[in-house]
């Protein structure tokens, strides 16, 4: 099998982080997410977390960022100057603030809000991004009886996470998996989940030399990409979370060849 290109430190780390969040999910209280789940309105693409109401709990919210950072700095000790004034600019409206940035995938206000506040640039937005998801993976349990299916284009029916990932499970079924909400759903074989085309003459699979689990599969209607793995070989299949993070040499394949996580046109019907 093809070694991967993420550090065994990185995976290691990540690996802390998925065990933090579960631990974390087991603390929310169900009885604060309540999903609306509105038939017309997913049909049409709109993720479930948009229909569900949260009672988010900010001092839980600021004490997980506490413990991701204690994390962080165990796993890098150079972080620790670099982490050292989260703390002190974080209070509840800031902290509400990240919350709701965060689930609308704003990249912008992330990037500023660490401009305006000397801090790396990664930094905000991987913590409330790490410490969102177990709430999207809670509103995911509640609601995966229902998702079936996704519309293509409209990323992860459930947190709208743009589809990168998916498995050939028992029988050669196509399975989507979101690594951000670990929701899953049915897919066709041959079918682009960014644009819905199914010509196989316009969609391939790029294979990867020394790595026997994995192909790419790409579209020429719209440049878009998908990892496939098949997990049928494992005998302990990793969370979705990890097995992106493991398969992360497929993406700068799929990228090299000029192919885009999001595709860019869609195709007229």
């Amino acid at each position: 099998m093809i070694k991967s290109v993420v550090s065994k430190e990185y995976q290691s780390l990540q690996k802390e982080i998925v065990k933090l969040q579960e631990q974390w999910k087991q603390s929310i209280d169900p009885e604060t997410i309540r999903p609306n789940l509105d038939k017309a309105a997913m049909a049409a693409g709109v993720p479930a977390a948009a229909l569900t109401a949260i009672d988010f709990q900010i001092s839980l919210f600021l004490q997980w960022i506490g413990e991701i950072n204690a994390t962080l700095i165990k796993s890098n000790p150079e972080l620790e100057t670099k982490l050292a004034s989260i703390s002190n600019l974080l209070n509840e409206e800031t902290a509400s603030r990240w919350i709701e940035e965060a689930f609308a995938f704003n990249h912008e206000y992330f990037s500023s809000f660490a401009e305006e506040n000397g801090l790396d640039a990664w930094i905000p937005h991987f913590l409330a991004e790490t410490v969102l998801r177990p709430y999207l993976q809670v509103i995911a349990e509640k609601v995966q009886p229902e998702v079936s299916s996704a519309v293509p284009g409209s990323g992860c029916p459930v947190c709208g996470e743009p589809v990168r990932l998916a498995a050939l499970e028992e029988e050669g079924k196509k399975v989507m998996h979101c690594p951000r909400c670990l929701a899953h759903w049915n897919a066709k074989r041959l079918e682009c989940s960014h644009c819905g085309n199914e010509d196989h003459k316009t969609i391939q699979f790029l294979q990867i030399e020394g790595d026997a689990v994995s192909q790419i599969q790409v579209c020429d209607e719209c440049n878009g990409y998908i990892k496939l793995i098949d997990t049928r070989q494992y005998i302990e299949k990793p969370s979705a979370a990890l097995q992106d993070l493991n398969s992360i040499h497929l993406d700068f394949v799929a990228q090299e060849n000029g192919y885009k996580a999001v595709g860019e046109k869609k195709l007229i019907h």
